[in-house]
């Protein structure tokens, strides 16, 4: 029982599981093994499905292809050999007045199932009723045992807990059962749920008729008599939708604070006035898309107000983000402010530096190149010309962020694949300058619903649409037996004076074995074709040899290009047709849909060739199934988290992606949309939580989120 005088619901629902009833030593460790460490930790141990036992039903009433809780005598017991295998199984025929039902075991020990089902015992079962010609079956039922002549009023009389209610089902850890389980629950929300503070406001709660959070807890952990079950199975009840609502509020009121900041915080107005960018837009051998125009126009209105923008461009590969990239780049570049372009591999930074370098020159404008690999003497002349304000932009890796390196004006940060840097990275690059505009940049296509939670603080910009000419990249799965399918594939773009990439997985950079194939791989090739030159790309290498044999497949010296993926092939060659991933099915979605990416860029036919292990799982197939479906990227990304779930999508957990309880990305995106809206309007009405009526949720809000969220300036 929680000590009734502690003014401090916060110390008490942070105690230990050993302050709850019927836990001790044994049974608290086991309940760590599922990650339950205190009461509040309890509490969010939500059921994952229901049992109706309001009524027990007779054995007639069972329906087929149900889940279903009805009680039964045990007429007969024993183990049984099955007629087609002659495989042993332990069989219980019960009945009652109505018919009988086998219940069947197949994993069993005999002893325990002997001497627990003997005849004339009666019990409680709870299993999926199934029909196999003239017989009904339940397999491996759970059970419940009871004196023979219990009614149902008797049973809730006995066991109010068990009987005559919707029963939650929790997830179970080895060593403690259902009803174990059940009876701690029942006295820990009796006796702890009344701590949880109400948190969302009133006034919100009234206007979507949402529960306080003890309500809630109560009734997702114990429904009303009258709640419904098909409501309760699917997470459509008004009590999750409560708990949720609450998740995403004190989520987007961070969020809401975070933008509230940028938008009040004094940034320069960089109005365009075209010196560059007319220019620019003249030597371009190809015109803007609409869709290029259109978020290059929200750009500029961004840039031209006296608060610093905060923009995600999302565009699909080869949609275009660079040239607007630039674009914006030369918008700064104009109101005298330098630029930096940080991305997060030397491969990405070194194909931005090669698009951006000629443009800038010819504009009479500097760039340059700064890595972690740069020399020490260089790495010392280029700090000093960026100091001096003698280079225009510079494109380079996190060693831009790195202490020493000083703009004399940073106007505008640039940040590539956003998701594989995270939020500090770029408020280490806002330091850099006086609150100077930030732009970041994905290729991954991000769902909607990750993109409010991920970048809730940024406005988005979508480039939806390709460059005119491209043709769809054929996409075929090829199983290990058929391999030779894909050697005659890349030998016929061979003869066509075409290039092919061939991409090994790479897990981690010490994981030799795939290092080992792909080496293998360019040995094999290189005697497969000896007309031909091969390359071979690994993390391993030094950058130098790594980026002549880069360049010698730019320049079309090298036809086949055998990579690991610990580099990302991040490389623009039209001419390169073919695109064979060995391993496919150890890809993310994403991963695939990145390096198919990069064939297609020209005006010929192009392939994509996933080759899967011998054996590979499910989630895999269905991954490899949507490839063959879609180029769509967003599509892709939905898919992507359907499968993978948002706490591994692309990595979320280290990009800043709190972890939600009870709240589901993919499911709840309605509430999430509503709590949004209401959250940025509670933080313009409170002016920022400053206001009296707010200290809850301003105190709420620090308690949850506030590393997380870099949000502890808000106390």
């Amino acid at each position: 029982m929680p000590d009734r005088n502690s003014p401090d619901p916060a110390r008490i629902l942070s105690q230990s599981l050993g302050a709850l009833s019927g836990v001790g030593p044994r049974v608290q460790s086991r309940l760590q093994k599922l990650g339950l460490e205190t009461i509040e930790d309890a509490l969010y141990h939500l059921p994952h499905r229901y049992e109706d036992r309001r009524q027990l039903k007779t054995i007639r009433q069972l329906t087929d292809g149900s889940h279903e809780v009805f009680k039964g005598t045990v007429l007969a017991s024993g183990e049984v050999r099955t007629k087609r295998t002659s495989r042993r199984i332990f069989e219980v025929i019960v009945g009652d007045d109505s018919g009988t039902i086998s219940l069947k075991w197949f994993r069993y020990r005999k002893s325990w199932l002997e001497k627990r089902f003997f005849i004339g015992q009666t019990a409680i079962f709870i299993g999926d009723v199934k029909r196999f010609g003239v017989t009904r079956e339940v397999h491996h039922p759970d059970s419940e045992l009871i004196e023979g002549s219990d009614s149902i009023e008797l049973l809730i009389r006995k066991d109010p807990v068990s009987f005559g209610r919707i029963v939650p089902v929790y997830s179970l850890t080895e060593g403690i059962s259902q009803k174990q389980m059940r009876t701690i629950w029942f006295a820990l929300i009796r006796d702890y749920a009344e701590y949880l503070s109400a948190t969302t406001p009133e006034n919100i709660r009234k206007k979507y008729n949402l529960l306080d959070r003890y309500t809630a807890i109560r009734q997702i952990h114990w429904p009303d008599y009258h709640a419904d079950l098909k409501e309760l199975e699917e997470g459509r009840n008004i009590a999750r939708k409560s708990l949720v609502f609450d998740e995403f509020f004190y989520l987007e009121v961070g969020l809401g604070l975070k933008r509230a900041g940028v938008q009040l915080e004094q940034g320069t107005a960089m109005p365009c006035e075209h010196r560059y960018t007319l220019p620019l837009s003249k030597m371009l051998p190809f015109k803007l898309t609409a869709a290029q125009r259109r978020v290059l126009g929200e750009i500029k209105d961004d840039m031209a107000l006296p608060s610093p923008m905060n923009r995600l461009l999302q565009g699909d590969v080869g949609s275009g983000k660079t040239i607007v990239a630039l674009m914006a780049a030369l918008i700064a570049i104009e109101n005298k402010f330098q630029v930096a372009v940080v991305a997060p591999t030397e491969i990405l930074a070194e194909q931005h530096f090669r698009t951006f370098a000629p443009w800038l020159e010819r504009l009479g404008l500097t760039c340059c190149l700064l890595q972690g690999s740069t020399n020490q003497s260089e790495k010392k002349k280029i700090y000093a010309q960026i100091a001096a304000g003698e280079i225009n932009l510079v494109a380079g890796t996190h060693a831009i962020l790195q202490e020493g390196v000083e703009f004399q004006r940073l106007g505008l940060g640039i940040i590539d694949e956003q998701h594989r840097f995270g939020v500090r990275q770029r408020s280490i690059l806002k330091t850099k300058g006086s609150h100077p505009d930030i732009l970041v940049m994905t290729a991954t296509p991000i769902p909607r619903t990750l993109s409010m939670t991920l970048y809730g603080d940024l406005s988005v910009s979508v480039i939806d649409e390709l460059p005119p000419g491209r043709k769809p990249v054929t996409t075929t799965i090829i199983h290990q037996r058929n391999r030779a399918k894909a050697h005659e594939l890349i030998l016929k773009q061979m003869e066509l004076g075409r290039q092919s990439y061939v991409i090994y997985p790479l897990v981690e950079e010490s994981e030799k074995s795939d290092l080992q194939a792909a080496t293998k791989a360019a040995e094999y090739f290189s005697a497969l074709f000896p007309e031909k030159q091969v390359g071979l790309v690994h993390g391993k290498m030094k950058t130098t040899v790594r980026e002549a044999v880069m360049s010698d497949f730019r320049d079309g010296k090298v036809s086949l290009l055998v990579s690991t993926t610990v580099v990302e092939v991040g490389v623009d060659v039209p001419n390169a047709t073919l695109m064979v991933i060995e391993h496919a099915d150890r890809f993310g979605l994403a991963q695939l849909h990145q390096l198919r990416g990069r064939v297609g860029r020209g005006a010929e036919q192009s392939y994509c060739l996933l080759i899967p292990s011998e054996n590979y799982s499910d989630d895999a197939a269905k991954r490899l199934n949507v490839m063959l479906k879609t180029e769509d990227g967003f599509k892709i990304a939905e898919a992507d988290l359907e499968i993978r779930g948002p706490g591994d999508f692309l990595g979320t957990r280290q990009a800043g992606l709190p972890d939600f309880r009870v709240a589901n990305l993919t499911r709840d995106l309605s509430i999430l949309e509503t709590a949004r809206k209401e959250a940025f309007d509670y933080v313009d009405q409170t002016n920022r939580l400053h206001s009296e009526e707010a200290q809850k949720v301003r105190q709420e809000l620090i308690c949850r989120w506030g590393s997380r969220l870099e949000l502890a300036s808000v106390g």
